[in-house]
């Protein structure tokens, strides 16, 4: 009798903070640019996009209207497939008050918080723990952030304490940030691994050039994957990627044929993740056009 397949989530972060058409023409920068792109990805199987927003020099933004701008273009793109995370990374340019305020602001249907930035040390924890009630209150998808193995023992160090709140967590493991020349190799999963308990699921980042032999690393290990233009500008044979839909299809081709899993379509993936979530309902704001989200959370 044959095993069936793990679905394994695929979602791709196509800009990020730092990067602009300078590091690559094909980097989306606009909310029109960023709705074309996640059609492309959606066509090509990402059931998730992460998104950054620009200010009008092409610079690392929080900015409430400026996410609902680019939200609204992803929906005009591909409807209600994908799930739309906003970030609230500071890129050396926001405080953790901020960082939260725009959360705040937004009631996004899915948000990635590096807890290196948001729970920095003990004197933060009051007001941390304040927002992660919020945002688990408000039915907000929260995926933390995490570079090193130590933060993964701190994680749950925060959570046995009441930090971060009661809710089902979607972990995410970043290699090769901190590193020289900023670049992973799949061994570096391991150390993560080695303190994760296993209970909430998890998925991966590299940067680098090694980002696609660490995704498909990544599947094979039970965990979900996240690839794009904010890590990496090049496809799986170390050449300059040309378009990234088209490199992210090959990637997601790669871990189906190398691994015991399954990538589910978009839409299928998004319905399996809103079955599989612990959390409640997004609200609905009407007056802020905020639509009914379906949660999301990778099936462990």
């Amino acid at each position: 009798m044959q095993t069936p397949l793990k679905p394994v989530t695929v979602s791709v972060a196509p800009n990020g903070a730092y990067k602009t058409k300078k590091d690559h023409p094909g980097l989306p920068m606009t909310a029109k640019e960023l709705g074309e792109t996640a059609a492309a990805c959606h066509d090509a199987g990402a059931a998730m996009i992460h998104l950054h927003v620009r200010d009008h020099d092409g610079v690392h933004l929080l900015d409430e209207h400026a996410y609902r701008t680019a939200t609204a273009a992803v929906a005009r793109a591909v409807g209600r497939d994908m799930v739309v995370q906003i970030t609230c990374e500071a890129g050396g340019r926001y405080n953790r008050q901020e960082q939260m305020a725009v959360v705040r602001a937004v009631v996004p249907e899915a948000v990635s918080i590096a807890l290196r930035d948001i729970v920095p040390d003990g004197a933060a924890e009051g007001d941390a723990a304040a927002f992660y009630a919020w945002l688990r209150r408000e039915g907000v998808l929260i995926q933390t952030i995490l570079f090193t193995p130590e933060e993964v023992t701190r994680y749950y160090a925060l959570r046995e304490r009441g930090v971060l709140g009661e809710g089902k967590d979607f972990l995410l493991f970043v290699l090769g940030r901190y590193t020289p020349g900023q670049v992973s190799v799949p061994a570096d999963l391991l150390p993560f691994l080695s303190v994760f308990r296993g209970d909430v699921p998890w998925a991966m980042c590299a940067f680098g050039r090694q980002e696609h032999a660490c995704a498909v690393t990544a599947a094979a290990l039970g965990g979900h994957v996240r690839v794009g233009f904010e890590n990496n500008l090049h496809a799986a044979d170390w050449s300059a990627r040309q378009r990234m839909a088209r490199d992210f299809s090959r990637a997601r081709s790669g871990a189906r044929r190398t691994c015991a899993s399954s990538i589910p379509d978009p839409a299928s993936g998004r319905r399996r993740q809103r079955r599989s979530t612990g959390s409640g309902a997004h609200r609905v704001r009407p007056r802020r056009r905020i639509r009914n989200a379906a949660r999301v959370c990778c099936a462990p």
